[in-house]
């Protein structure tokens, strides 16, 4: 189920309408249990304890090769009140006179904070990165329990990060931040920039979405010419019968999540498949975030999506008073690539600019982190460093 929801964008995430449904989850959990329980029974204790001895092994060893060190350094995690709830933050950083990078983190509900550490490591020696468990998701979620569920809406949550950025500001004692949202972080992320541009040097989306319902369409034309271009009939048959979205249940999203992983490539597989076991080895991480990280994804599906699918596009275009850059995967078949391009195209601000990442998909910000740091730094950086 944690794969199927790792999906990065909202059409994908709908692959979970089907587990959305108590029904249709208690009977695929039936079909699911007899082959539980016989793998369970085969399991001894001493299995579980050698399991668990070798990731606090592995997680002490990852402790030491990602240490922030030296007198400047900042490395903080902790709960801050924000919109009346307590929410968890981390903040990381070689250099505390470095600007602040604030991470929103797309799902909605899929934290960064368990599985991250290798992939915005290098990032701090450029910047102090701020990652946070959104309401509903992660360590905020199992702060507040799933009650918080009535309360998380897209306007909401876009004051939660306004919130943020006003605490961080006091708190690292800077004038103002950057903003960096993937995928469903980067819609409220330009609604926190159009909303108070005096918070950010500059708004950075990542796998940028503008129309869920438009993105998905296309989504869905994507996935047609990749089954033609490999000569899957069957599967281009299936898409045929299957129809362009939205779908009557979770089978249609299932079906079209399994052709946007098919036009990325096999990369993005090995990506997905990997996040768990990068989760079990985190520092100061249990098994318990790794719960808290799917049932977050859940969550945030049940409450966020039909919201997503209303949300008026025209609420994210107009005039922005901030600079504004789009860096998106050549090849992102969930938020497309060239819709994003259009995007940026359609916006204006004091300064723009989109450009793709070669070889990166939906999360080329994780997968080509490397080339996306050195864009911000060649791009968005000397923002920051030139007004200080």
């Amino acid at each position: 189920m944690g794969h199927l929801l790792r999906i990065g964008f909202w059409g994908s995430l709908v692959a979970a309408v089907g587990l959305l449904s108590p029904i249709r989850a208690q009977d695929s959990a039936k079909k699911s249990q007899a082959g539980d329980s016989e793998l369970s029974q085969s399991l001894s204790t001493a299995d579980y304890r050698k399991f668990q001895d070798w990731t606090t092994f592995l997680s002490k060893r990852n402790a030491q090769a990602y240490a922030v060190t030296g007198s400047k350094s900042i490395d903080e995690s902790a709960y801050v009140s924000i919109g009346g709830i307590d929410q968890w933050v981390t903040i990381r950083g070689q250099d505390r006179d470095n600007p602040v990078l604030l991470f929103l983190h797309g799902g909605p509900g899929d934290v960064t904070n368990p599985w991250s550490q290798s992939y915005l490591f290098s990032w701090l020696k450029y910047f102090t990165v701020v990652q946070w468990d959104q309401r509903g998701a992660g360590r905020t979620l199992r702060k507040t329990g799933e009650s918080i569920g009535a309360t998380m809406t897209i306007e909401r949550m876009t004051q939660d990060g306004i919130e943020l950025s006003e605490y961080l500001r006091r708190h690292l004692h800077k004038e103002r931040i950057i903003l960096v949202g993937h995928s469903w972080g980067s819609v409220f992320g330009a609604l926190m920039a159009k909303s108070r541009p005096d918070l950010f040097y500059a708004f950075v989306g990542t796998g940028q979405v503008k129309d869920f319902k438009e993105a998905n369409a296309v989504a869905y034309k994507l996935a047609l010419q990749t089954a033609d271009a490999l000569g899957d009939s069957d599967g281009v048959a299936e898409l045929k019968a299957l129809g362009s979205p939205p779908f009557k249940d979770g089978n249609g999203w299932q079906l079209l999540y399994k052709w946007r992983r098919i036009c990325e490539g096999a990369e993005t597989d090995r990506f997905l498949g990997g996040l768990m076991g990068l989760a079990f080895q985190a520092p100061g991480y249990s098994i318990r975030d790794i719960n808290d990280w799917l049932d977050g994804q859940v969550l945030g599906g049940q409450q966020l999506f039909d919201q997503g699918t209303r949300l008026d596009p025209k609420l994210l275009v107009g005039n922005f008073r901030v600079p504004i850059f789009v860096f998106q995967g050549e090849h992102d078949c969930s938020s497309p690539t060239e819709l994003a391009r259009k995007y940026v195209e359609s916006i204006t601000a004091p300064r723009k600019e989109f450009l793709t990442i070669p070889g990166g998909g939906h999360f080329v910000v994780f997968m080509k982190s490397e080339e996306f740091l050195k864009e911000l730094v060649a791009r968005v950086r000397p923002l920051a460093m030139a007004a200080n």
